[in-house]
Formats: structure tokens, sequence, C-alpha cells
């Protein structure tokens, strides 16, 4: 029996879902623009369509644990002087060439300083401090062909970018997971802004994915949901400045960090309750097992062998994820067990208080 009778379900449950947030009149444009497939996004959304053939295919990668590619905005330059101190440091101030949309390569510090007051010189006309460039960072998990995912990289720009825009490319490895720093004009040539948002990160991934599976690379750009993960929900500062105070470099706790534990103590104690989001997560991942259940049962009555092994696969993915846990989850579950070792200490205390008279001195301290 053919798996196609459960794919538009089962990509329903796959797919991601974004909800443009209306604050003021210059975003009725872009939520028009996003729910009509017009304006920036008329030809994105027809860049990288997700074939529903391949249904399966995304299915098989999921619960195999292909590795997710992983793209983040890491920040937007403002000016040429910060233009130019991001350039100079992604180059590892001369050491690493900086290639061009035309496969230029730039490494001295006088061509940096001249990209970085072309971009920005357009901008002068603009009121207050306007984005020079949006900075980029494509990554893959340790033991991936470094050149592999800087070419996959240059494709998903050239796809998703184009022409419209300039920008700049280099790879780094001195880390072990190879990563690609991706600087790209803000400022188009038809004067539209590049400014990604959700759903246009989730594109660079898709398209990012693909091209490293053109070249032999088994990769997936799925949801987090649809793997039963908890939303990230961190920005690049906060998982840097978190990766300092783990280093031990700085001993400040984050600001993020104290209101999470304060809330999750609360919770723990019985005044407050956990947020929303979180039980929707649960419904979510609820209902996306019921598919994949269902996706499995289909799977089996088929006569293709390598189809009845998906299905085992499958029910072994939704086996070792009954739920799915948030961030909020795993800091309740911390603050739970602080209250606990406080309560059996407060017991312990006040059984070897017993049987001792008011008033008696407690013992002397042994010296040692």
């Amino acid at each position: 029996m053919p798996f196609g009778d459960r794919e538009d379900e089962l990509w329903e449950a796959m797919k991601p879902r974004f909800k443009p947030r209306l604050v003021s009149d210059p975003n009725v444009n872009y939520a028009r623009d996003l729910v009509n497939g017009t304006g920036p996004f008329a030809t994105r959304a027809q860049a990288t369509p997700q074939p529903k053939e391949d249904v399966r295919s995304t299915l098989a990668r999921v619960v195999r644990r292909t590795p997710e590619v992983l793209v983040k905005v890491t920040g937007r330059k403002k000016g040429a002087k910060h233009l130019a101190a991001h350039l100079d440091y992604i180059g590892r101030h001369g050491d690493l060439a900086l290639e061009t949309r035309d496969r230029e390569e730039i490494v001295s510090k006088e061509d940096v300083q001249r990209i970085a007051d072309e971009w920005s010189d357009p901008l002068y006309w603009r009121q207050g401090t306007s984005v020079s460039a949006v900075a980029m960072v494509f990554s893959m998990p340790e033991g991936t062909n470094p050149e592999t995912v800087k070419q996959s990289v240059r494709e998903a720009a050239e796809l998703l970018i184009g022409d419209n825009h300039d920008w700049l490319m280099v790879l780094h490895t001195d880390t072990p997971r190879p990563h690609v720093h991706l600087t790209v004009q803000a400022e188009g040539i038809d004067r539209k802004r590049f400014d990604p948002r959700r759903e246009d990160l989730f594109r660079f991934r898709e398209a990012f994915a693909t091209a490293l599976r053109s070249r032999g690379v088994e990769a997936e750009a799925t949801p987090r949901y649809t793997r039963g993960q908890g939303r990230a929900g961190t920005s690049m500062a906060l998982t840097q400045l978190r990766a300092r105070i783990r280093s031990g470099v700085s001993m400040q706790p984050t600001e993020a960090d104290l209101r999470q534990a304060r809330e999750a103590m609360q919770i723990a104690l019985g005044a407050a309750q956990q947020p929303a989001f979180v039980a929707r997560a649960q419904a979510r991942w609820q209902d996306i097992k019921r598919r994949f259940e269902a996706a499995a049962d289909q799977l089996d009555r088929s006569v293709d062998r390598e189809d009845r092994r998906l299905a085992r696969d499958v029910r072994q993915f939704i086996q070792e994820r009954a739920t799915i846990e948030t961030v909020p989850d795993r800091a309740l579950r911390d603050a739970e067990r602080r209250v606990k070792e406080s309560q059996e200490r407060g017991r312990t205390d006040r059984q070897r208080d017993q049987g001792v008279p008011r008033g008696t001195p407690p013992p002397p301290e042994r010296r040692r």
C-alpha cells in the first residue's frame, strides 16, 4: 500500500507555523505580503518548495536523527565603523580572505574599509542610525567537510539573496563545528531592505540543507517541535554570555536566568503556574506523535521492506520521546529539586532538635 495516503496529514504536522505580529502600521504591509505571497516573499515562497513526494524521506531523516543545520542572525551592523570592525573580526584581521558574491577575495584592511563605506554611504540620508549589513552564521556538526559547508552556503545565498544585495562570506574551521559567516548588505539595488525574520531563516535552513544533501552530506532543517524538542528561545548574545559563565570568565548570572529561576521557584512553591506556551507545546507534541504513529501503521502495511523498517524507527523515536521538555520545564525541575532538598534539611534539623530542652546551648565545635 503506498505511503501517499498519509502524506498531507503528516506534512501538516511537520511544517513550521509562522504568525505575523502586527504592532503598528509599518508592519501591516509586511504581514499582507507574507500572507499573500507578494512583495519580498513573492520569489522566496517559490524558491524552495517542499515536494510532497519527499515527505517520507524527511520523516526518515527526522526519526534517524540526521544532523540539523543551524542558521542564525548574529547581529546587525550600524554604520561603516561598526561594519568594518565586524568584517575585520570574521576575516581574522587579514588572516582569512573574505569572498564576495562574485568570488573575489578581499584581504587588505583598505578593501574591507572601502566595502564598509560603500555599503553605508547610501544610508546617510536616513534619520538616525540605520543598519548597513546583517550578519548571519551557517553551521554544521563536527566532522562535516568544511569546503562542502562553504559551497552549500554559497548556493543558498545565490538562491535566496540573488543579485539584489551584495554579500561577503568566510569559512571558519577554528572550532569543532565548521561554520560560515555570511554578511549581507542591508540596502538592496531596488531599495528594499534585507531584514530576515523567522520564516526567512527557515527558508535559508531549507536551502542550506538541500544544498548539503545534493553534495552527499545528510542534513535536515525541521522545526524543533517536530523532533520532540522544546523551543530554544535564546538569543546569540545570551548564548555567548552563558558560555562565558560556564567557562569561568564571568561569575555574574544573566538577568534572564535570574528571572527564569525566580519564576520557576514560584511555580515549585505553588504560588504561580507554568507559562501557557508550555501546555501548548505539550499538546502540539502529542498531536505530532499521533500523526507519526498513524504514519508508522501505514508504513507497516507496505510490501516494501524499507517502509517496514522505517515504521520501526518511527515507533522507537516516539517511544524515546514520551513528552517534550521546554526550557521552563528544565528550570522547574531544578527548582523542585532545591525545594525538596530544603524541606528534607528542615525535617532533619527538627528531628535532631527533638528532646533537647529549650535554652540548651549548642555543643562546642571541635578543634581540628
